[in-house]
């Protein structure tokens, strides 16, 4: 997202996932250790909150708070679906 506006539109729609509940409130209080999950073009992205700002930064600090478990949340969905499915 490259505005704010848009990402409160996501938290407004229901969109966005705080510890897997839907959030419905832009101000929404994170805490080191929670998961987001948020849509973004066609695929979904897991993020692990490691630290909080004391302010506002710009985008290089920004990313030194999160961890994106993007990728291994999909692969152990992979996992989970490959091993749930047995042929006749």
């Amino acid at each position: 997202m490259r505005a704010r506006s848009d990402c409160a539109d996501l938290v407004a729609e229901g969109s966005i996932r705080i510890n897997r509940q839907p959030t419905v409130k832009a101000h929404a209080k994170l805490r080191v250790g929670d998961v987001l999950t948020i849509p973004v073009h066609g695929s979904v992205r897991v993020l692990r909150v490691v630290s909080l700002a004391a302010r506002r930064g710009p985008a290089t600090e920004a990313r030194l708070l999160y961890e994106d478990d993007s990728d291994v949340s999909a692969t152990a969905c992979i996992a989970a679906e490959s091993s749930a499915y047995r042929a006749p």
